[in-house]
């Protein structure tokens, strides 16, 4: 009995009896039902569902609308399922903007709080055409790397007009190369671009300036033209050359860059132009060679014959320091003469240095100083700098007998037999071929006859006067009581040299 109870139990509940079913009172229900016949449990059922039928149809109908409502539901939830990627994507641009608003926000509270340095910021334009009215343009360029491109542009076109427009003036170097490095610091030009402008500026003034010359006399004109070219032109090459450094090789001749062409273009139109009005003048009225020859003549003396006379004593200046180091140093220890002919040159040209002095090298030292000093000089050698010249050669000599006389007093006690005789033989070499030899040196750039015939006189009276001629008695006066008489030191040299033979 109690197995067919399970069995009814398992057909009524598959997956097996609830609990709050399982009691005495279902058992007895199933034990009774069990002992009904077939007719007494259809007789049941139809009072049951007599008795219950309210509760049928309403069932009926209540899992009729349920249905309904689980196909309406499935219908919605097939809806949301299609919708929901939509949603997603918006979700995403949701995120988004929230994000782009927050960090919107951010900024503002940074905004906020840096809201005085912003406004300092924004004035900074103003500021900065503030300063370049008033020709600040060191701050200017400084406000100019805080503030917007943009808004400064204008400002930026104002101060490149004044710079630009300040080179078209009267400028000493100092206001000038300030001028020039304010342009370079807007990197507004190239460097050749640079240049150009410069030189377009500084030519537009100076053309200005000429052409407010009068033009009524010929004569005042073209000195009031040299003036202001001598003057205005050397100070626009100063300034180039103090700004654009890097074209000094132009003025020596080593530079062959295209950019340098730009000024010496510029130069030779200059040159060109003073040519053309001189020509003018000339043909207008300054006719006269004296004329001329007066106007030229202030500025002859001062711009060739100085800088030649500069140049000299530079040369002989530095040779006379040379050959005093030279002399401190030297030793007449196994000084033996080296057998040649002394006094004669071994070549056919007659201006060879003495070849004597190939014993002594502080003198050779010396003579090649000298003669590259006249080589200096042969190119152009003006009659008006040729007595300046043997001033200079003079003073030197006087100072090398003395540095002769210097070393013989600091080491004469040391001296030995040998010794003296070489120094003697120094000294005769000095006075008796270096200083004759020097002369004629001197006389070949400056002939004698030339000079006397310039200065409208003699021969005789230009040596009688010292022009251009050394005085051997002032340059060996230290010397003079250790020299032998010229036929005593040539006796001594041919001894010498038959010794070196031998």
């Amino acid at each position: 009995m109690e197995y067919d109870n399970e069995k009814v139990l398992k057909l009524i509940y598959p997956e097996g009896v609830p609990a709050n079913l399982e009691n005495d009172e279902l058992l007895q229900y199933l034990s009774k039902l069990g002992s009904y016949k077939s007719d007494q449990l259809r007789k049941e059922t139809q009072d049951l569902a007599i008795s219950n039928y309210k509760t049928f149809i309403l069932t009926s109908e209540c899992s009729r609308e349920i249905f309904r409502e689980f196909r309406e539901t499935e219908h919605k939830l097939d809806g949301l399922i299609e919708k929901l990627p939509k949603f997603f994507n918006v979700c995403e641009e949701f995120v988004k903007k929230s994000d782009d608003i927050n960090t919107s926000r951010q900024l503002n509270i940074v905004t906020m709080k840096r809201h005085s340095d912003l406004i300092d910021i924004l004035k900074l334009p103003q500021l900065m055409d503030t300063c370049i009215r008033v020709g600040k343009y060191e701050d200017a360029l400084e406000l100019a790397s805080y503030s917007i491109a943009t808004a400064i542009e204008d400002s930026w076109h104002t101060m490149l007009s004044q710079l630009l427009a300040q080179l078209r003036t009267d400028m000493q170097l100092p206001k000038c190369l300030q001028v020039i490095g304010y342009l370079r610091r807007m990197q507004a030009f190239s460097t050749s671009e640079l240049k150009l402008k410069f030189l377009q500026a500084r030519d537009s003034w100076f053309t200005g300036i000429l052409a407010s010359i009068p033009q009524n006399d010929p004569q005042q004109h073209l000195t009031k033209t040299i003036e202001l070219t001598r003057i205005h032109l050397f100070n626009i090459i100063t300034q180039y050359r103090a700004i654009f450094t890097e074209d000094d090789d132009l003025f020596t001749g080593n530079d062959s860059r295209d950019s340098s062409k730009i000024f010496h273009g510029w130069l030779h139109e200059k040159i060109e132009a003073f040519l053309l009005t001189l020509e003018d003048d000339l043909l207008r009225g300054v006719n006269s060679v004296d004329t001329l020859v007066l106007i030229f003549e202030a500025y002859w003396h001062q711009y060739l014959f100085v800088p030649l006379v500069n140049i000299s004593r530079s040369s002989v200046g530095i040779v006379t320091r040379q050959y005093e180091q030279d002399i401190e140093s030297y030793t007449l220890i196994n000084k033996i003469s080296t057998g040649l002919n002394r006094g004669k040159s071994t070549s056919l040209d007659t201006l060879s240095p003495p070849d004597s002095l190939l014993d002594f090298h502080p003198l050779a030292t010396y003579c090649n100083g000298l003669l590259g000093a006249f080589n200096e000089l042969r190119l152009c050698a003006p009659l008006g700098v040729a007595d300046t010249v043997a001033k200079t050669i003079q003073s030197s000599m006087e100072r090398v007998s003395k540095a002769i006389f210097i070393f013989y007093r600091q080491e004469q006690q040391a001296f030995s037999e040998a010794e003296r005789d070489n120094f003697i033989r120094l000294c005769s070499c000095f006075a008796y071929d270096l200083i004759p030899y020097i002369q004629k040196c001197i006389h070949c750039l400056f002939p004698p006859h030339t000079v006397a015939q310039h200065l409208g006189i003699n021969v005789q009276m230009l040596q009688k006067a010292s022009l251009t001629y050394l005085v051997p008695s002032d340059i060996l006066k230290p010397l003079h009581h250790l020299l032998p008489n010229r036929v005593d030191a040539i006796i001594m040299q041919s001894g010498m040299e038959s010794v070196a033979v031998n």
